[in-house]
């Protein structure tokens, strides 16, 4: 007869509550919580250059639009409306800390020592595009979903293990929380107490499928609490909440205080990609309703009301702002015609078997067809 086996007594586990508040400094109008904003440490210049970052890259982001709609560029992904969340955590960064990112960050890039024309070179379909200076901190463009989430938590878990006070932060959307890699490296994080900053940029769409068809929880931010690590929740489109969301985190980060996810809410004003039509499943008033958040009008607000912007300010930005950017589309245009061949090269010191067989069985289609590609 089997023996009976003795259950223990059920234990209660206890849940940490989780209120999740939204935090908020600079309002619509432009006005802000003042205790709070005094308590940045931003000064009049610091706040002004992230003025001109914000507005640089929206420049940008209009330009490398048309490039594509010209056929002048590759498939691009637009970062309009997201200006506060990417110019506000990189802002808060030291050098010495890592950014991960996906493919919709390149203020952040380039506010962390890489160059508009990388960006451009790499949309336009050269990998020379994604290799980062000597000595600047980030990582490569990452275009599948969530996989850079695992890559900072380990760059991060070595920082902590070699006894370095360097923190690792990652970008991606609400739709990346959908992922599997996601909760993996939330998981292990957590257990690990990595000094990451998960930085959620969450624009309301994973493509075209809403927030509300993704997840049923009312925020991304409490999905922390599964992992153990503390979850918050910022106004996106304020910069300055953005800067002291990500630089708390960071500092907890250092000292110790393992990982935190942040969700920034926020909006993109344009296309996923350029190979997308928003118009297909947004309402136009939803677009524009959020059209009146728009994170760099809100900074110029700010700026004009403290009286440190006004009209003639905005006119020189503007121009050198294009100027610089009509410089890069040139530098971009000129740059070497690459050879298909680079494609198979790129990769590897000794192109393998299987690469030379795709390679050779490409060479003859092309000549066979004119040197036209296969359409797709």
């Amino acid at each position: 007869m089997a023996k009976s086996l003795k259950t223990k007594p059920r234990k209660t586990a206890t849940v940490t509550s989780l209120d999740i508040e939204m935090l908020q400094i600079l309002n619509l109008d432009g006005t802000a919580q003042q205790d709070e904003a005094r308590e940045l440490g931003l000064t009049n210049d610091d706040i002004e250059s992230l003025y001109r970052w914000m507005v640089t890259a929206r420049i940008f982001d209009e330009r490398a639009l048309a490039l594509q709609r010209q056929g002048r560029l590759g498939t691009y992904a637009p970062l309009s409306g997201q200006e506060a969340c990417q110019a506000g955590s990189a802002y808060a960064l030291r050098p010495e800390d890592w950014i991960f990112p996906s493919y919709r960050e390149h203020l952040a890039q380039v506010m962390r020592g890489q160059r508009w024309l990388d960006i451009l070179t790499y949309w336009g379909g050269s990998e020379e595009g994604n290799r980062v200076p000597e000595g600047v901190n980030n990582f490569t463009i990452s275009i599948p979903i969530a996989t850079q989430t695992l890559h900072a938590v380990g760059a991060a878990w070595a920082a902590k293990i070699k006894g370095e006070t360097s923190c690792a932060i990652v970008y991606f959307g609400d739709g990346a929380t959908s992922e599997g890699d996601f909760h993996e490296a939330l998981n292990f994080a957590g257990v690990f107490q990595t000094p990451t900053v998960f930085f959620c940029q969450n624009n309301q769409y994973a493509i075209s499928v809403p927030r509300t068809k993704q997840t049923a929880s009312e925020t991304i931010a409490q999905k922390a609490i599964a992992y153990g690590i503390e979850g918050v929740q910022v106004d996106g489109n304020d910069v300055f909440a953005v800067y002291k969301a990500t630089k708390e985190a960071l500092e907890k980060g250092r000292n110790g205080g393992g990982p935190t996810l942040i969700e920034a809410v926020t909006y993109r004003l344009s296309h996923h990609t350029t190979a997308d039509d928003w118009t297909r499943y947004r309402p136009a008033e939803e677009v524009e309703m959020w059209k009146q958040r728009d994170p760099i009008k809100r900074l110029k607000l700010y700026l004009e009301r403290q009286g440190l912007w006004n009209a003639d300010d905005e006119a020189k930005l503007l121009e050198e702002a294009k100027s610089e950017i009509a410089q890069t589309v040139a530098q971009y245009e000129n740059l070497p015609k690459r050879d298909v061949e680079d494609i198979f090269k790129y990769i590897y010191a000794e192109m393998p078997w299987n690469l030379r067989e795709q390679l050779q069985e490409l060479k003859e289609y092309l000549a066979e067809h004119g040197g036209d590609l296969p359409k797709e």
